[in-house]
């Protein structure tokens, strides 16, 4: 694992960590999260290369059993991992959620959503993705079930006409403001942008929202970290 200090210039020290890959669909949804709240100055990142197998490694292990990334460590020493819990973290340091939701019911539909874009779409690419390709090379992938792969690639791709279908009826994917729903959703659609799975051309107001939520300066930002990852 390497060390790479946010290179953005804050005058202060670096508050928290971030273990995570810079081009990683996962690390990209809290990576725009950090960017949506300002947080982005505050984080030191500290790269774990998927290439190489090293989130899979002893080192890694012990500070995320799964094996998984990203990671935040905070100043004290803990450590949450998962894109949903660390973006609630996160999104209730200023006391003033805006990713989360501000009532039990946002909050509610929020994770409703957010769950569902994990589900439904991004962990079917996933599947795909280690299942179903190369993945990250067979030093990293010690078992693939093509059928299994090819199978969550379909599922991927109902979970994209079912977000079209949701995004008919409302500006996004948990209502009418942007949040960690419409985060999730979007870390699926990366994943599938680097499988080569295209949104299909009839999904247009998944195709709309797509094309607004890129315009955010959050999701600019994701883009700028990953063209200069140093």
């Amino acid at each position: 694992m390497t060390t790479q200090p946010q290179h953005s210039a804050a005058s202060q020290a670096p508050m928290m960590k971030i273990f995570d890959w810079y081009s990683g669909p996962y690390p990209a949804r809290v990576r725009i999260a950090l960017a949506e709240k300002g947080l982005l100055p505050r984080i030191e990142f500290v790269s774990v290369n998927l290439w190489k197998g090293e989130h899979k490694q002893p080192e890694f292990l012990a500070l995320n059993y799964s094996g998984t990334l990203p990671v935040l460590q905070l100043e004290d020493g803990t450590l949450i991992a998962e894109c949903t819990a660390i973006t609630q973290y996160l999104d209730g340091l200023d006391g003033t959620p805006t990713l989360t939701g501000r009532t039990p019911v946002e909050q509610g539909l929020i994770h409703m959503m957010t769950k569902r874009a994990e589900i439904e779409l991004m962990d079917a690419v996933s599947v795909y993705f280690h299942h179903a390709t190369p993945g990250l090379g067979p030093e990293v992938e010690l078992y693939q079930n093509a059928e299994w792969g090819l199978r969550m690639r379909d599922k991927a791709v109902r979970g994209m006409h079912y977000f079209d279908g949701i995004l008919k009826t409302r500006p996004y994917v948990a209502g009418d403001g942007f949040s960690m729903a419409d985060i999730a959703v979007l870390g699926g659609l990366i994943f599938a942008a680097l499988v080569d799975l295209a949104i299909p051309a009839e999904c247009e107001a998944l195709q709309a929202w797509l094309a607004r939520v890129n315009e955010r300066p959050s999701v600019q930002a994701w883009r700028a970290l990953v063209a200069s990852p140093h």
